[in-house]
């Protein structure tokens, strides 16, 4: 991984771990946020303009990277879904893409091509376990929610078995000792 990706990682990974567990921001700590993240897009890009040539461009795309993954970031942790984790990560593959493709100028020919493809070859690769994750993250969802109706719907079953038995022990009883039972078993099993 280069210089520019390895910082565009080392945020996401800091804003994934933190986002997870962590609690939402109110928006004035977003717009504060938002504000520094163009201030240091701003300096960023000046920070360019020493260069020239070929090194110019590609500092200008690792300073654009960073502000997506950045702007990208902030929105997962403002407002977190696998959308926003998903947007993420396909914000880093695009800074990725876009810093490679700048490092592939500096070469030419069969050379050149060859960069640019594998800079399209990991940018498809790095979108797509993207979509993966967000994906089985998705089905995981559905399958917790499915598996705890199934258990709610088990723990009924078996409830409402067991004040068959319940009942059916208290019909050996007469009087007011089968009403008794009665009660208790309504009571034990919550029916009315």
């Amino acid at each position: 991984m280069r210089a520019g990706s390895m910082a565009v990682a080392a945020g996401i990974c800091l804003c994934l771990s933190a986002g997870a567990g962590a609690q939402t921001m109110s928006k004035e700590q977003y717009k504060s946020n938002k504000d520094a993240i163009g201030a240091q897009f701003k300096a960023d890009k000046e920070a360019c303009g020493s260069l020239a040539g070929n090194a110019k461009d590609i500092c200008q795309a690792e300073a654009s990277g960073r502000e997506r993954v950045a702007k990208a970031e902030l929105e997962a942790i403002f407002k977190p879904s696998q959308e926003a984790t998903y947007n993420v990560r396909v914000a880093m593959a695009k800074a990725d893409h876009d810093i490679a493709l700048e490092r592939c100028d500096d070469s030419a020919g069969n050379v050149k091509d060859v960069c640019v493809k594998e800079a399209k070859a990991a940018e498809v690769a790095a979108k797509s376990r993207a979509k993966s994750r967000m994906t089985t993250a998705n089905a995981n969802a559905v399958a917790n929610e499915k598996g705890a109706d199934a258990r709610k719907e088990a723990s009924s079953a078996m409830r409402d078995a067991d004040y068959a038995v319940a009942k059916e022990k208290c019909l050996s009883f007469a009087g007011d000792a089968r009403n008794s039972c009665l009660n208790d078993a309504k009571a034990r099993f919550g029916k009315s």
